[in-house]
């Protein structure tokens, strides 16, 4: 049963989130506290420290298999972009438009680095395939990701400047990243050494970005606008998009012929996506707006939900990979 259940961060991310509920006017971004200042130089030193710990080598180790890669980046920012755009279409009248723009920013968001790796790990895939293509998409997301939902912005569900969030993101995210490039070969001991600090760190901002969206919304009174049966819809929605999302990257990867190894890397990174990178760039582009908890909602869900449905595939590949022929 423990597959099943909520691991010790994502009761957290739920914690949080209740906590949001419960004390909108301590979390808000314009709170006592000043939590939405606090979580912008949160956010800029957790990607200062991403860029000092990523080597480049891990980049150049898995470039030459450009058939895994490209079908990779091509489920991460084509197909998955074009799922969450049918469902923004075809919800429109039946669903409110920040959960619709939610859905979409689901879509648009690039893989996760470190789940996608440890469960092609687990896995027994191939794991220089996942760590440069997670890697690879992280980056990309930084700028394909606003680019897209500029997009859907641009339909009117929501005020929304790319050019104004392309300047917050290279300033908030891209600078602090480069700048930890650049002073990596100072640092890399240090942050190799405190590596489990950093990531306690990493966890930390998007708990702190969780409870200032809720509490934000909360203050605002936008939970009120929605029903019991939105809240139960959004959550099958999830559950269908992960589905297809591991069912897609499975019929391309076998199209392919691809090796067992080599499909397991696909299906978790392709699959995946990634909280990590997704709150920091809703809070940029969703600045300020109550909406902000609303539009996190669908990628919370499919965070819980994918940790669960990609559990259980790496048991199953882990165990056809075993008795493939040495």
């Amino acid at each position: 049963m423990s597959r099943f259940l909520p691991d010790r961060y994502v009761s957290l991310l739920i914690l949080a989130a209740v906590l949001g509920f419960l004390l909108p006017e301590l979390g808000a971004n314009d709170g006592p506290l000043h939590l939405g200042f606090v979580t912008k130089l949160g956010i800029s030193l957790v990607f200062f420290l991403h860029g000092a710990n990523l080597a480049p080598e891990s980049l150049a180790a898995g470039v030459k298999n450009w058939k895994v890669h490209a079908l990779v980046q091509a489920a991460t920012f084509a197909l998955f972009p074009i799922l969450g755009g049918i469902l923004f279409i075809a919800l429109d009248g039946i669903m409110s438009k920040s959960l619709r723009l939610g859905f979409f920013f689901l879509a648009a968001l690039p893989s996760t680095i470190s789940s996608s790796v440890a469960m092609t790990a687990i896995a027994k895939g191939n794991v220089p395939v996942a760590v440069f293509n997670a890697t690879l998409s992280g980056l990309l997301g930084l700028v394909l990701t606003p680019a897209m939902v500029s997009l859907v912005t641009a339909t009117g569900v929501m005020q929304f400047s790319l050019l104004d969030a392309m300047g917050n993101i290279a300033l908030m995210l891209l600078a602090p990243f480069a700048l930890g490039q650049l002073v990596r070969p100072l640092i890399k001991k240090a942050v190799t050494k405190y590596k489990p600090i950093l990531s306690l760190l990493d966890r930390s901002v998007i708990l702190l970005i969780v409870f200032t969206s809720f509490a934000t919304s909360t203050a605002g009174g936008i939970w009120t606008r929605f029903s019991a049966g939105e809240i139960v819809a959004t959550i099958g929605l999830v559950l269908v998009l992960l589905a297809i999302a591991f069912s897609l990257t499975i019929w391309l990867s076998r199209r392919l012929n691809l090796p067992l190894e080599d499909e397991a890397a696909v299906v978790f990174c392709g699959s995946t996506k990634s909280l990590a990178n997704g709150a920091p760039i809703a809070q940029i582009l969703f600045a300020g707006s109550p909406l902000l908890g609303v539009i996190l909602l669908p990628l919370m869900l499919y965070h819980q939900l994918q940790l669960v449905g990609c559990a259980i595939l790496a048991q199953r590949y882990s165990k056809q990979i075993d008795t493939l022929p040495a």
